[in-house]
């Protein structure tokens, strides 16, 4: 049986009020566990305000929502209506759905930049492997989720962007079309595929998240934060038992925390108010008109979040395809060639990629268009491994690891626009450049993550009070 404890009966009307709970539920070593006595290094940057501003849009559009779930109308002959129904009718309704939308967009932009801030100082590397794969399944959790709440609005664009995607899994051999036929669960996008992405959307890839992001914060106070400079502060620790180059997060990083999404708001204040639409980015104009199966717009583009992968699909044509054979064939001769894998080894490498060469003859580049799209995703599960550097942070590499980093940026923000731009040769060429570029910044990081002399690392944190 747990002991009570008690307090002074002078003691505030609080403090008994919080004596009583923590007697019958743990609140207080939960606050202090997981934010109040939880030891953070105290060189954070602003680098490291994006993992709070994700939680606070996460909440944000978990409120949103749940209200505007009660006013829309999941059927193919109502949606659009009951959309503008919540626009112009219901009290505070264009806010509620605006703050949703805008939302999403500054969902991707926090987690893009999160992700980033994670690669730059090695974030993913020993012993947060497990934190960094538990991100990237959120990242791609979200991914799913944005997917299926764009087809709700069930406008021009939604209707047909869901359209060209859900009709890409058709291209998978054998599967491809009962895949599709069960995604839609309809032989077009219609009045089915509208229920089951909302029942998704609300409930079911939701409920993922907070597993995911529940696991994401566990793994990360089990092995504890990166830093900028990327040393392990737990190996240094003080008389208390706490390391020396660490403060407790509260109230240190709950003023940071709290400044930034001040800052934050702000910006988020100003979009839904002045430009909820911004210029087409956040709301696409097409998707002011209602879904018209018979009327396919000139230009059919994804929401800027996905237009960089679509375009990676978009850049795999039949051109393309001679390339990529290469590419895996000079991978298959390396490996069994130039590594130093035992001899059975190089040959299955080269064996395999043999097979996978004539598969890529043989089946349509549509489908390898869409195994490109995903694999931009899945290869970051495997970035812990990849990396062979000798330190963490970008501090300590060598200067032009930062010129890498910045055309990678320089591309990934290149495709993104190529993405929702209409399809001409030229742009065809620089979305072809920037897919191999990025997927060789990760598949041969291996090898130009070890080029060049790093600089020596501190043993402890570099920190200056301001």
């Amino acid at each position: 049986m747990a002991t009570f404890k008690e307090v002074s009966p002078n003691a505030p009307a609080g403090t008994k009020l919080l004596n009583w709970i923590d007697n019958r539920f743990p609140l207080t070593p939960i606050w202090e566990g997981a934010w109040g006595k939880y030891y953070a290094p105290k060189n954070f940057n602003w680098w490291y305000i994006f993992g709070v501003l994700a939680t606070v849009v996460f909440v944000i559009q978990i409120v949103t929502g749940i209200f505007l779930t009660m006013h829309y109308k999941p059927d193919a002959a109502t949606a659009f209506a009951s959309v503008e129904y919540i626009m112009r009718e219901v009290p505070w309704g264009w806010l509620i759905r605006y703050m949703h939308s805008t939302g999403a967009s500054m969902f991707f932009v926090v987690v893009y930049l999160h992700m980033y801030r994670g690669l730059i100082y090695g974030s993913y590397r020993k012993p947060r492997e497990l934190t960094w794969m538990f991100g990237c399944a959120i990242f791609l959790a979200l991914m799913a989720e944005a997917f299926m709440g764009y087809l709700l609005p069930w406008g021009q664009m939604s209707y047909w962007g869901a359209q060209v995607i859900v009709n890409l899994f058709s291209a998978i051999p054998v599967v491809g079309p009962d895949l599709s036929l069960l995604i839609r669960g309809d032989y077009v996008v219609g009045d089915a595929t509208l229920n089951r992405f909302f029942a998704f959307h609300v409930i079911a890839v939701p409920l993922v998240l907070l597993g995911l992001i529940a696991a994401h914060l566990i793994a990360l106070h089990e092995t504890g934060s990166n830093n900028p400079d990327g040393i392990e502060v737990k190996k240094n620790l003080g008389p208390d038992g706490h390391p020396v180059d660490s403060i407790p997060s509260h109230p240190y990083y709950s003023v940071h925390d709290i400044f930034g999404v001040s800052l934050f708001l702000i910006v988020f204040a100003a979009i839904v108010f002045f430009a909820p639409e911004m210029g087409g980015y956040f709301l696409e104009f097409n998707n002011f008109i209602p879904a018209d199966p018979l009327k396919t717009p000139l230009h059919i583009a994804p929401a800027w979040y996905f237009a960089p992968t679509y375009s990676m699909l978009r850049s795999v044509t039949s051109e393309m395809m001679y390339v990529l054979i290469a590419c895996v064939l000079a991978a298959g001769a390396f490996a069994g060639f130039k590594s130093k894998l035992p001899k059975p080894f190089k040959l299955a490498a080269m064996g395999v990629a043999l097979a996978v060469a004539a598969a890529m003859m043989a089946i349509d580049a549509k489908f390898w268009g869409v195994v490109v799209m995903g694999g931009a995703i899945v290869i970051l599960f495997f970035l812990p491994w990849l990396d062979n550097c000798e330190v963490k942070s970008i501090r300590y590499r060598p200067d032009w690891h930062k010129y890498m980093y910045a055309v990678f940026v320089v591309m990934f923000v290149m495709l993104g626009y190529l993405g929702m731009q209409a399809p001409s040769p030229l742009f065809e060429r620089l979305a072809q450049m920037g897919t191999l570029f990025y997927f060789g910044f990760f598949l041969l990081m291996p090898w130009w993550s070890k080029i060049g002399t790093c600089k020596p690392v501190p043993d402890r944190v570099t920190f200056k009070a301001h």
